[in-house]
């Protein structure tokens, strides 16, 4: 990896340097706040290709800025991300109409540390991230600025074109919308690790009963394979269903735990190659959601653990 791409600054681009040695302060104040730049693109998008996509087009707005004039860059930066965030998010949901199936969030490996901020590891969970689908652009993009990185209301309005009590009326509407519809007594990480490993010792034993007991009786499985791969077009529920396809699937492949999205999940391998991503959503010690990213386009970066950061 050369270093302009280690430190996300743009193709074609090296760390600028000074006439002392150093790098410009506009590289420096943009390789520090990388990560939260590729976070905020991340949990906007539900992509990791396009986080990289915006990060990259910030990099070359940024360069064209005359930052000694900007006081707060990273409100600046945050400020850049977020606009190109929206006008590519606009796109994306156009072109989610036409996806075959299920959409899914691209899953993510994260690092412990990631787990350990309780806060950012909810916000980035494939049960949070499906729940901020069902927001307006401009929601989500003020959900996550406040509730998830804590901006001012007014960095949050130079950020998304509004007004600042324009904006405390969105966030409100928001985080009232999130509150209905997200998950209800999940429980901690360490609990959610012990229902996880029972469960993956009951797939691959074939402990039909063990399911059960693991299984609400309501679960619901949803499967993106974005008509590449084979794939449920439709959610599959009930628990006699889900056990059904969670039988098949484990005469073809086996199971690793990992952390996903800031919580433990399983990848399944088949044939030496990653063939599915397993995120589970526990309430009250039951699997109540499974969520299997199968697309292979989506899985091309799980080898490696993303940057997220607040």
């Amino acid at each position: 990896m050369t270093d302009h791409e280690e430190h996300g600054v743009g193709p074609g681009e090296r760390r600028r340097e000074e006439p002392g040695g150093g790098t410009d302060p506009a590289t420096d104040a943009f390789v520090t706040h990388r990560n939260l730049l590729f976070t905020i693109a991340y949990e906007l998008l539900g992509s990791a290709a396009d986080a990289e996509d915006i990060l990259q087009e910030t990099w070359l707005k940024w360069t064209g800025v005359d930052v000694s004039a900007v006081r707060e860059r990273r409100a600046y930066l945050v400020r850049i991300a977020t606009r190109l965030a929206l006008t590519r998010l606009r796109t994306l949901a156009r072109r989610k109409e036409s996806y075959v199936g299920p959409w899914l969030p691209e899953p993510l490996l994260t690092a412990p540390d990631v787990a350990e901020d309780v806060e950012l590891a909810d916000s980035v969970s494939m049960a949070m991230m499906l729940v901020l689908e069902t927001l307006l652009p401009t929601e989500r993009a003020v959900f996550v600025l406040r509730e998830v990185f804590g901006l001012e209301y007014d960095e949050i309005a130079a950020a998304v074109d509004k007004s600042p009590a324009a904006v405390r009326q969105i966030a409100h509407r928001a985080r009232s919308h999130v509150a209905a519809r997200r998950p209800r007594g999940e429980v901690s990480a360490a609990e959610t690790r012990g229902v996880i490993d029972a469960f993956r010792t009951a797939v691959e034993t074939g402990d039909l009963q063990g399911l059960c007991d693991l299984i609400a009786p309501d679960v619901v499985l949803l499967t993106d394979g974005g008509g590449v791969v084979r794939a449920a077009l439709e959610p599959v529920v009930g628990a006699d269903r889900v056990i059904a396809v969670l039988g098949r699937l484990a005469t073809l492949a086996t199971l690793r735990p990992a952390q996903i999205n800031g919580r433990p999940a399983l990848i399944m391998r088949a044939d030496g190659e990653t063939d599915t991503v397993l995120a589970l959503r526990v309430e009250a010690g039951l699997v109540t959601g499974l969520y299997a990213v199968r697309n292979p386009e989506k899985l091309s970066r799980i080898a490696r653990e993303a940057p997220l950061s607040r």
